[in-house]
């Protein structure tokens, strides 16, 4: 089996809502065996579900890990890389570029552009393989990005890195010794900069839109209660912190 690929099977099986839905399947299967087991498990699941889903409780999973690095703002020297890693998108033709990427991408290449926006003098790399869908991310938000403005000639492309680490490998060769901005989302930016400094590359970190906000303005009574948006929050806080683990234990 590709590596890559069983990374990806093993990571699903590692997520929060992975591991609700087998608790679920494993207290019907010992409904009729082992009764005090099988409510144990649906409790555990249920109170699993409900804690994950909690605006409070995922601001405080995400919030150490988005406040490694702050917004940019412009610098006093040059910029000459902007490298926007790659993240996800749907080919529809019937739609423009923007509207193709999805919120992660999207979200990536409106920051890039900011930043260009500050440092006209910059290039962009823009990142990320083809995997299940036929234009390779990094294609698309070149294409996101000419539709605003962006000359052609201005953008690099690398279509080929499946994940963080091979973005660095192969990007880091281009942008050795340059003044380089790493755009990639607030919760994704620490495993995405200990990545390109194992290479040999200091970026100047771009967070974008980070998933905390306003963390000690006052909150209304909806904060406290489940919502299916705060699943994804901390199910990305889980994920970030797995992979950190990873990167840790593999150096």
């Amino acid at each position: 089996m590709d590596l890559f690929l069983l990374k990806k099977i093993i990571g699903f099986l590692l997520m929060p809502m992975s591991i609700v839905v087998l608790l679920m399947l494993l207290a019907l299967l010992l409904f009729n065996r082992a009764r005090r087991w099988s409510f144990r498990c649906l409790f555990l699941s249920s109170m699993l579900l409900i804690f994950l889903s909690t605006p409070w409780v995922s601001d405080r999973l995400m919030a150490p890990i988005e406040a490694n690095y702050e917004s940019f703002t412009k610098q006093t020297s040059n910029v000459d890389f902007i490298v926007i890693l790659g993240c996800g998108h749907t080919t529809d033709l019937s739609l423009p570029a923007t509207s193709q990427l999805k919120a992660c991408s999207l979200q990536r290449m409106v920051e890039g552009l900011r930043i260009y926006q500050l440092h006209p003098e910059a290039q962009f790399i823009t990142s990320g393989a083809a995997l299940s869908d036929p234009t390779p991310n990094a294609v698309m938000v070149k294409n996101a990005l000419i539709s605003l403005g962006v000359p052609n000639k201005k953008i690099f492309v690398q279509n080929f890195p499946k994940d963080t680490k091979e973005e660095s490998e192969i990007i880091a060769p281009r942008v050795k010794g340059k003044n380089v901005v790493l755009v990639t989302n607030a919760d994704h930016m620490p495993r995405s900069v200990a990545y390109f400094k194992q290479q040999g590359v200091a970026v100047i970190p771009a967070p974008a839109s980070p998933w905390v906000k306003g963390l000690d303005q006052e909150k209304k009574w909806a904060y406290f209660l489940p919502q299916a948006e705060s699943l994804k929050q901390s199910t990305n806080a889980w994920y970030e912190t797995l992979g950190r683990i990873v990167q840790f234990i593999t150096g």
